[in-house]
Order: C-alpha cells, then sequence, then structure tokens
C-alpha cells in the first residue's frame, strides 16, 4: 500500500488579536495560538484553510515538505 503524503503547515502570529471581532480571537484560539511569533504546525484540510483565511491579516503560513 502506498502513503498518501499530508502537506503540513507552520503557522505563526504575527499580530495580536486584541482588537479583534470575537470570531476571530475564537478562530485564533481554536489554533492555539495566544501572542505573537507563537507557532503551531497543522495538517492542510479545507477546515484549517477557512479558519486561515479568517485571520488572513493576523498570521504567517508557510508550507513544510
Amino acid at each position: 500500500m502506498s502513503e498518501t503524503k499530508k502537506k503540513m503547515l507552520k503557522i505563526t502570529q504575527v499580530k495580536s488579536a486584541i482588537r479583534c471581532p470575537k470570531n476571530q480571537k475564537a478562530t485564533m484560539k481554536s489554533l492555539k495560538l495566544s501572542h505573537p511569533n507563537k507557532w503551531v504546525i497543522r495538517a492542510d484540510n479545507p477546515a484549517l484553510r477557512g479558519q486561515l483565511r479568517t485571520v488572513a491579516h493576523l498570521v504567517k503560513v508557510e508550507e513544510l515538505n
């Protein structure tokens, strides 16, 4: 059997969410991002892409191999 290799994304918070609407703060919390320069690695999927679209102005996304 061949394994499908999932793309991984490194998500780094670059701005604070202090003056953001509640939905954006909730998205940042669900991504486990709490302060600038904190980063997480997540598997790429459509749900994650939707979350990233919501907070695109607060995060930097890098694709890992």
